[in-house]
């Protein structure tokens, strides 16, 4: 006999676990599957961000910028260090302690709201009247039935063609996490969010890291000016990163691993590292979901098709996150997660794609909202630009971080904010400025007559948007 319920969430990562909430806050009874374990074989919800994903490596950058800072920048605060050692055990420990919190949390979370929680994998059974059996296989073994079903199963990471990871030496996000040790010549194919992250870490560490790139630009979908100035501060912390390369052939070996690839001039080029992670990018996760069993539709890269609204081919059914077009980003997949439990109460969940922040937490960071001005340009928009740098702003000067600047580009004619792009210290923070703004249709004269305190890193995103009528106070 299947249990019951009104809505089952296949999946517990951000997009899964909050739409499970918001469905149960909004009176219905909801079940939520999934199976990541931990290494106690206990459920550990949270998906790839939780376990292999945001949460560990913004841990790791952490630690990481510590010991940068004892290495090279405290001596300039008056802070002597001598014999500064960093223990990776202990640090990768403490990591575990991060991820194990958020995990807690979210089972905790569940129990507030009266979320039944399965720990096992979920697929699809069969469809009847009474709505679509679901099969939990794994720690729990229940068959559960529901009018609503939503899937948010996330994102795998994507292998090179005839180059399987090991986890050893070719590793993926989830193996660059669990390194041992300090690897002493460390390659990473792929210069996007994972790749630069990964690399900025173990570059503290001590790693001689290389990132190839195929692409013959960096950060191509940054804005150009932003991604000068962070491939600058990159190349002026060692981080080596080539451009417009092609990869050949790989050979893993019990002494590491060997890259075959032709630079940009076309020349045959050979790298020999100790370890070697591949970040070209993710694919939608539906193994094991049996889409077959209802009718359930894939498109060609295997992610589920969903209309504007989340909705798949069929009624009832409803996918968010990573399995689904769109952004591959976690609060992208919350907010799916809360318009699709809204649409199943009847409410109207909206989910503006338009304002969806990004950020890269290296250092410095890179955050952005809206259009770039190569897209403006592309686009035929008549637009007015205003930059200020982080040099000429009092608390960026007191931190003893002055890289970056932030960027304001609005309409010419209405002064309506289009974008907002900003590489330097905390950005990740200062960007919510800027989604809000957007979100009310904000122009920059708006952001540049509010007060911001003094001294602040927020200064910056005001003297920017005065910069749009060219009239910084500081600059």
């Amino acid at each position: 006999m299947s249990k019951p319920f009104d809505v089952i969430v296949i999946g517990a990562g951000p997009g899964g676990y909050i739409a499970a909430i918001r469905a149960a806050q909004l009176g219905m009874n909801v079940a939520c599957i999934d199976e990541w374990k931990n290494e106690a074989g206990g459920p550990a919800p949270g998906g790839t961000c939780t376990n292999v994903g945001c949460i560990p490596s913004k841990a790791l950058l952490q630690s990481s910028e510590h010991f940068d800072h004892a290495n090279h920048h405290f001596a300039e605060h008056g802070i002597t260090t001598t014999g500064v050692k960093m223990d990776i055990a202990k640090m990768l420990a403490r990591k575990d302690t991060v991820v194990k919190q958020n995990n807690d949390g979210i089972l905790y979370l569940f129990k507030k709201n009266k979320v039944s929680f399965f720990h096992g994998r979920g697929a699809f059974a069969s469809k009847s009247d009474a709505g679509y059996e679901v099969k939990v296989t794994g720690t729990t073994e229940e068959s559960l039935v529901a009018k609503h079903i939503i899937i948010a199963t996330g994102s795998n990471a994507r292998a090179l063609p005839g180059t399987p990871f090991d986890e050893v030496n070719i590793l993926s996000n989830d193996g660059a996490l669990r390194l041992g040790a300090v690897p002493k010549k460390l390659v990473l194919i792929g210069s996007g969010v994972i790749g630069l992250e990964m690399g900025s870490v173990w570059r503290r560490l001590g790693s001689d890291v290389t990132i190839l790139e195929g692409l013959p630009t960096f950060l191509g979908a940054v804005d150009e000016q932003i991604a000068k100035e962070a491939k600058k501060a990159f190349d002026k912390q060692g981080l080596k990163i080539e451009l417009g390369v092609k990869v050949g052939e790989i050979v893993n070996s019990k002494k590491g691993v060997t890259v075959n690839y032709t630079n940009a001039k076309g020349e045959a080029m050979v790298l020999d590292a100790d370890k070697l992670i591949i970040s070209i990018g993710r694919v939608a996760n539906t193994l094991g979901l049996h889409p077959d069993a209802v009718g359930l539709q894939l498109d060609e890269r295997g992610a589920i098709v969903v209309d504007a609204e989340c909705k798949t081919n069929l009624p009832g059914v409803w996918a968010v996150g990573d399995v689904v077009r769109g952004p591959m980003l976690a609060h992208k997949a919350e907010e799916e997660g809360v318009a699709v439990a809204e649409r199943i109460a009847g409410q109207h969940g909206h989910v503006n794609f338009n304002t969806i922040p990004w950020v890269i937490y290296t250092s410095p960071e890179i955050a952005w909202v809206g259009r770039t001005e190569q897209q403006l340009k592309a686009d035929g928009v008549a637009y007015k630009a205003g930059t200020f740098p982080f040099l000429a702003n009092g608390r960026a000067r007191a931190l003893g971080d002055t890289t970056g600047m932030v960027k304001f580009l609005a309409d010419a004619t209405t002064d309506e904010i289009l974008g907002v792009h900003m590489v330097g210290p905390q950005v990740s923070e200062l960007i919510s400025e800027a989604v809000v703004a957007m979100e009310f249709k904000a122009s920059a004269e708006d952001i540049a007559r509010i007060c911001h305190a003094h001294p602040s890193l927020s200064e910056a995103t005001k003297e920017a948007a005065l910069a749009v009528d060219k009239r910084t106070l500081n600059f």
